[in-house]
């Protein structure tokens, strides 16, 4: 049997993912493979260098420091989140990063992109994050707010924009039992955008603007489809028990802990489920 974990993305709302993923760290969950999304792939690495408790104090200490996301960054340069300081300092020298204990794992972990040129998702295996740093921007590279990001000669934005809650590439795979992480509560649903800025900003990319204009559609079937895969029991589902008003580039240090408590206390409260599910 092959256990698959789903990390969907969301910004500062990863705290949450965060908090749940340290209960993994703390009751010995273990899966075979990660699909991670943004903020999921970000955070989730950080499960498998078994670094608990990182992904919250890095995020406490530096959310209201101007060298590591603002508007700041984005006037200097083009990025809300500063890439040098956030994915090459931090992870290198003030918050190191075991890079070690993450390539010994022998759990696969694959970050979801999306190609501005097909405007598909594409899944790419992560095997040494230092050396693939530039896919990790490309994965949480914000629509809008964030430079287009080159990587293997390809140009790739957020991974959400094309497939936020990759379950069915994570059955595709062959995972058998499926463990989903969402960072919104089971009531919420993407209304519809405004259709002019994203033909206004990437207007050479017809086939990104479409999947930007259609993200609404697509978020919110997947949402159903996790609904109806959960109360079948073919998928296990782990979600924010309550809504917390935290914004994506959020600065303040106590809503990034709250939200990383409601992770903790949620995965604490679904323990029991989880390892029934997954036979432990």
């Amino acid at each position: 049997m092959k256990i698959g974990l789903v990390l969907e993305g969301g910004a500062m709302r990863g705290m949450y993912t965060a908090g749940v993923l340290d209960v993994f760290l703390d009751e010995n969950i273990k899966v075979d493979g990660i699909i991670g999304v943004s903020a999921g792939v970000l955070f989730g690495v950080n499960l498998l260098s078994k670094q608990r408790g990182r992904v919250i104090r890095y995020n406490k200490k530096y959310a209201k420091d101007k060298r590591y996301m603002g508007m700041r960054s984005l006037i200097k340069t083009g990025n809300i989140i500063n890439n040098e300081f956030a994915y090459y300092e931090v992870p290198k020298k003030l918050d190191k990063f075991d890079e070690e204990t993450f390539e010994k794992s022998d759990t696969d972990f694959y970050a979801t992109v999306t190609n501005v040129e097909t405007g598909e998702a594409e899944y790419i295996k992560v095997k040494n994050a230092f050396e693939q740093m530039e896919l990790l921007r490309a994965t949480s590279a914000m629509p809008y707010v964030s430079k287009i990001v080159e990587y293997e000669n390809k140009k790739y934005l957020d991974g959400g924009i094309a497939d936020s809650i990759p379950v069915e590439k994570c059955k595709e795979l062959g995972y058998d039992k499926i463990i989903v992480v969402l960072t919104r509560p089971i009531e919420y649903r993407k209304k519809k955008p405004n259709k002019l800025i994203a033909k206004m900003i990437y207007r050479k990319l017809p086939n990104l603007v479409k999947t930007i204009n259609n993200r609404y559609i697509n978020y919110n079937n997947s949402v159903e489809k996790v609904i109806e895969l959960e109360k079948d029991k073919e998928i296990f589902v782990i979600r924010p028990s309550k809504t917390i008003k935290i914004k994506r580039i959020e600065r303040d240090p106590e809503k990034l802990q709250e939200m990383y408590n409601l992770g903790i206390e949620d995965g604490k409260s679904r323990m029991k489920e989880l390892k029934e599910y997954i036979g432990e």
